[in-house]
């Protein structure tokens, strides 16, 4: 329940305090005064979007606070807590800049659990929320909010989805089996073209070097020889030297001991250059001049320069592409396999949606039954007592081969269908019932769905708009009756209404010094006959009204 509300620099608010209590209460005021300014104050309060434009001209920040009084924590998410009093303190802030924060009993939230915490608290419904009932998606909706199905609704919602996802995935897998043979031949022709060509690692740059030693044959076997000349063949050759070398050192060492180890160091320098020698003359037999060879390089070059073109910059490149191509080919080798897993796999999932669709249409109807019971038996009470209402299904059949059959809603629609009046066959409600039969419809609605929830505040914004006479009487009864057992909030313009109401508060708006202020005034019983006298007469007050206002009021007191 609302016990507490205060409005701070929002729109002609500059600042009110309003304190609520339990049953019924009425705010009335002339049009333009600002009641539309209290109800949009509370529903900021309740996480609805905020705009700078409505902070009162010459202001920084708009600031509403509410003062929740709760019996038990039952309506609030398991993060929060209620504190000794059982009260919940919420506010929210807007800010010049478009900056807006919310607060839980001081402590800073998100705005989505602000919206959370306000849908737990408060409904409101507004005179054109009815509108709502001529749309045909709404139809289905309510109902299940009516009958609890939520959690089997999102079951059936997410078994759709997934049937959706694997027949996408199918359908992407038959798209790709289209080209699968025409891709299989391409990719087999090229494995087999990078697999004859017996690339290596590596393999590239050791052609190149070859190929350029073979086109320096001849310069290459010119320095060779000269350096075999130089080292062992010639008679003045380093190896002729050395051998005299060694018999010259070796004839001093017996006059000079410490030239003795030079024999082995010269021993060892002869072993070198023999092997020197040996390598040239290998180097020399290898690359002798070879046209054939060289010819043989060239094509190879040729072939790898073909297979970078086609594949890859370099040759790691062009094995990395064999590696793919190889996955590949698995992939759509096993893709016949994939498909029929897919196939067992939707027909699986199809099973499931139908269980859970079936389980929920079945709720669905006999909820239905209860609700066009109750439903007639509370028009009743709206001066529709020969009123007849019916929830039509029009069945759909899931079919995995037609999406547009795997509903997340489930497997059928739900139509409201109305007969006003006796003798009048059952029509869809969105064709045939007037603004004021909707209004009357949508509170029957209302009054059901909260006797699942009576922890909620309703408030009602003028929604008898189009009613008069009778029907207001009617209206008033039922939101008196409503008020017995939760709080009950309502703008309205009926002195029938008003009069019913066990708290009364009038909405003004006076200028001074150039600035509009709207003032809030909680009316004493002495001060309400003149109020419910304007609602009736006007702005000129006569006896006659005055004294039907203090008749209406003693009725309602009478009646309390």
């Amino acid at each position: 329940m609302l016990r507490y509300l205060r409005i701070k620099n929002l729109a002609t608010i500059e600042e009110v305090e309003i304190e609520l209590s339990a049953g019924f209460t009425i705010l009335t005021g002339e049009t333009g005064a600002g009641k539309s300014i209290i109800i949009d104050a509370i529903k900021l309060l309740l996480g609805e979007k905020a705009s700078p434009d409505l902070i009162r001209t010459g202001k920084d920040e708009a600031s509403i606070e509410g003062v929740f009084n709760l019996e038990t924590g039952e309506q609030l998410p398991p993060e929060f807590d209620l504190d000794g009093d059982h009260q919940l303190f919420l506010q929210r802030t807007i800010s010049s800049q478009g900056l807006t924060k919310a607060y839980a009993n001081g402590v800073l939230i998100p705005l989505k659990k602000l919206r959370e915490l306000g849908e737990r608290l408060i409904d409101i419904y507004g005179q054109n929320d009815h509108i709502f009932l001529l749309d045909l998606s709404n139809h289905l909706k309510f109902l299940d909010d009516w009958a609890g199905a939520a959690d089997l609704r999102e079951r059936v919602r997410q078994s759709a989805g997934k049937i959706k996802a694997l027949s996408r995935e199918k359908s992407d897998l038959e798209n790709r089996q289209k080209d699968r043979a025409q891709r299989l031949d391409f990719i087999n022709f090229q494995i087999k073209e990078i697999e004859e060509a017996g690339l290596a690692p590596g393999e590239e740059e050791e052609l190149l070097q070859e190929r350029s030693i073979l086109k320096n044959a001849e310069k290459i076997a010119g320095l060779v020889n000269s350096a075999i000349d130089l080292a062992y063949e010639s008679e003045d050759s380093l190896m002729a030297g050395l051998k005299k070398i060694e018999t010259i050192t070796a004839e001093l060492a017996t006059y000079f001991p410490e030239l003795s180890n030079s024999g082995k160091q010269l021993d060892d320098f002869s072993i070198f250059l023999k092997e020197l020698a040996n390598t040239l003359i290998e180097l020399r037999d290898k690359y002798a001049p070879s046209p054939g060879r060289l010819e043989e390089i060239e094509d190879r070059l040729s072939q790898l320069d073909r297979l970078k073109r086609k594949y890859g910059s370099n040759l790691e490149e062009v094995l990395e592409h064999l590696n793919q191509i190889k996955q590949e080919k698995l992939s759509l080798e096993v893709s016949e396999g994939k498909q029929t897993e897919l196939e067992q796999a939707i027909s699986q999932a199809l099973i499931d949606y139908r269980l859970a669709a079936q389980e929920l249409s079945e709720l669905r109807r006999r909820r239905a039954k209860d609700l066009e019971q109750l439903l007639v038996k509370e028009l009743g009470q709206l001066a529709m007592s020969r009123a007849r209402f019916k929830v039509e299904f029009k069945l759909y059949q899931p079919d995995a081969h037609d999406l547009s059959t795997i509903r997340e809603t489930g497997s059928e629609e739900a139509e409201f269908l109305l007969s006003p009046n006796p003798g009048e066959e059952l029509r869809p409600l969105r064709r045939i019932a007037s603004g004021g039969e909707l209004s009357r419809i949508m509170l029957a609605f209302k009054v059901l769905g909260q006797a699942s929830d009576p922890g909620k505040t309703m408030i009602f914004d003028e929604i008898d708009s189009g009613i008069g006479g009778k029907t207001a009487d009617f209206l008033a009864r039922k939101l008196k009756q409503l008020a017995r057992n939760q709080q009950v909030v309502c703008i309205t313009h009926l002195p029938q209404i008003a009069s019913a109401a066990n708290h009364h508060f009038l909405i003004e708006k006076k200028t001074e010094k150039d600035r509009t202020y709207t003032l809030v005034k909680r009316l004493k019983e002495s001060e309400r006959p003149e109020e419910i006298a304007r609602l009736i007469s006007g702005s000129r007050l006569t006896e006659a009204s005055l004294q039907i206002a203090r008749e209406l009021l003693e009725q309602n007191l009478a009646n309390h």
